[in-house]
């Protein structure tokens, strides 16, 4: 098994696949420094929607926090494939706590 930042890196980059779909462009967004990895999708040729994030996946610690996935094929589950074990995965899209969530409180 790769570390925790290769594994969520590679299953995240496959949600991109050949880069293109049905009239959309799927851009890869790879940010080792950050530990932020997502794809993007884009209307192409002619924008009619907006952009969406299809997955969006970062690393907290020692956890996956899976911000979005609005994918049939699960970003978790490719993770627990990988032999990443459910406790350090957290399903924020799902309401799961996420441990860094102080950091973006906002003091009114």
């Amino acid at each position: 098994m790769g570390g925790l930042k290769e594994i969520v890196r590679e299953e995240v980059a496959k949600y991109a696949g050949s880069g293109r779909g049905a009239n959309i462009i799927l851009f890869p967004l790879l940010d080792d420094e950050r530990q932020l990895y997502a794809v993007n999708a884009v209307d192409y040729p002619t924008r009619e929607e907006v952009a969406l994030v299809i997955v969006l996946a970062r690393i907290v610690e020692d956890k996956v926090v899976i911000e979005e996935d609005t994918t049939d094929k699960k970003l978790v589950d490719a993770l627990l494939q990988r032999g990443i074990p459910r406790e350090k995965i957290v399903l924020a899209y799902a309401g799961e706590p996420i441990p860094d969530a102080k950091q973006f409180e906002l003091d009114v």
